[in-house]
């Protein structure tokens, strides 16, 4: 069995990911494909719900600070309300049309999270999440991550932001909406999915 490397992506910017395939093509179970990235973890992978793996670099230096920033705010948002548990970029989920993916940020209701066995929470939780974030870097492609956002809507989750930090722009995606966009906002509220919890955009902006 040998691993074919796609074509890369590439942007203005560089390489942004690699599309990696087997030839001949085998597709992993839930198990393996967990497996096979706990053996590469200095790379991030997801799996599109074609079988495809998708293999990205780390991250730049700003857009992980500015990540850490959100993971923060909605942590601690996350352990006030008490409803719910929230995970970093690191996260992975097996969305129902069998893509594996991991947002930037998510959160889930523990009434969903209790229903997993113990032992499946050790590896990618198999339901979409009940709030996502995606921050768009700068190599990363606006067409793909709201394809991204919106396979994620598809598959179950009720809310999704898509925060362009370049242009100041949010994104918004909600099931059974129409798609917003924001321009420069200072915060941004998740009501009524997410009660009382506000994104407070300064430090993301600057």
């Amino acid at each position: 069995m040998d691993a074919v490397l796609e074509k890369p992506v590439i942007n203005e910017f560089g390489v942004s990911r690699f599309v990696l395939q087997f030839d001949p093509f085998i597709k992993m179970t839930d198990d393996q494909f967990f497996d096979f990235c706990q053996a590469n973890r200095d790379v991030r992978i997801e799996r599109n719900s074609q079988g495809e793996i998708i293999v990205m670099p780390p991250t730049g230096w700003e857009t992980g600070n500015t990540n850490a920033e959100i993971t923060a705010q909605l942590r601690i948002w996350s352990k006030q309300n008490g409803h719910g548990k929230s995970a970093d970029s690191s996260t992975g989920y097996v969305l129902p049309n069998g893509a594996v993916m991991s947002p930037d940020a998510s959160w889930i209701l523990n009434g969903r999270l209790e229903k997993i066995p113990p032992a499946k929470r050790r590896k990618f939780l198999p339901l979409a999440p009940d709030f996502v974030i995606e921050l768009r870097s700068a190599s990363d492609s606006l067409k793909k991550l709201q394809e991204k956002m919106e396979e994620y809507i598809e598959n179950g989750v009720s809310l999704g932001w898509l925060i362009d930090v370049k242009n100041k722009k949010i994104h918004v995606y909600e099931a059974n909406a129409e798609t917003q966009i924001l321009e420069n906002p200072n915060e941004i509220s998740g009501e009524p999915i997410l009660k009382n919890f506000v994104l407070n955009l300064k430090e993301i902006w600057e």
